[in-house]
């Protein structure tokens, strides 16, 4: 399997605060990575930092074999990076359709499965279909972290990020979601690297884990590995979390 996404010794953090200490793994193409850790362990700002959305302090990020610690964030998606952070960041302002349209690109050379456009996101996610002439604002939780989905989706990129897509949803909608993300790793191929607070649902179609304590990577094994050992998971996590 290719290697896609390659950390070497990366720091980083806010301003002068260090948040992450020597982080180094590499992610093949078309696997999953469950980043998993107590809150404030450096989950976030790992996402932030391969977004480019912190303050670098050491180490290299290779996506693809190409720097890309040396790119600003607003190149990074061109490069291959599709990321839905925490708060979503669709624009409130803009219908449904808009949010898709206003950050759509081509679908990469060579890519094996169908390019990502609007109307497959609406195949996808068919509550937006229904919503498509809705602004942002008249959206609830769950439909505004679907379109998030979808606005990084339409990036046709190589590797997705998601930081806690299943916090604070309703059941139905975790569920939708799960389909969903298990659709475009699993059956498509798309890398992703997901933070979530529910370790059980994201290691169940992750290939990889990666846990984080203090910035440091305190373990990494094959997901199904830590799946499968409750005592392991608990000891890492604090509570062995079901969904």
């Amino acid at each position: 399997m290719a290697e896609l996404l390659k950390l070497e010794n990366l720091s980083a953090g806010y301003g002068e605060a260090v948040v992450l200490n020597d982080i180094s793994f590499s992610l093949g193409e078309g696997e999953t990575l469950a980043l998993l850790g107590r809150n404030g362990t450096g989950k976030t700002t790992l996402m932030d930092t391969l977004a480019g959305a912190t303050r670098q302090h050491g180490g290299q990020i290779f996506l693809g074999g190409q720097p890309l610690h040396s790119l600003p964030s607003h190149e990074r998606a061109a490069v291959g990076i599709g990321w839905v952070p925490q708060e979503r960041n669709i624009f409130k302002s803009l219908t449904v359709h808009e949010n898709l349209t206003a950050v759509a690109r081509s679908g990469r050379a060579g890519h094996t499965s169908r390019p990502w456009t609007p109307e497959r996101v609406y195949e996808m996610f068919p509550r937006l279909a229904e919503r498509k002439t809705n602004l942002g604002t008249q959206l609830s939780g769950g439909e505004q972290q679907m379109l998030a989905v979808g606005r990084a989706l339409v990036l046709n990129p190589r590797l997705l990020l998601l930081d806690e897509p299943l916090e604070g949803l309703a059941p139905i909608i975790v569920e939708e979601l799960l389909h969903a993300i298990a659709r475009v790793t699993r059956e498509e191929g798309l890398s992703a690297i997901i933070v979530e607070q529910h370790p059980q649902a994201i290691l169940k179609i992750s290939h990889r884990a990666v846990v984080l304590d203090h910035g440091n990577v305190v373990h990494a094994s094959d997901a199904q590995t830590l799946r499968h050992n409750p005592e392991l998971l608990d000891s890492l996590l604090g509570v062995a979390r079901k969904l």
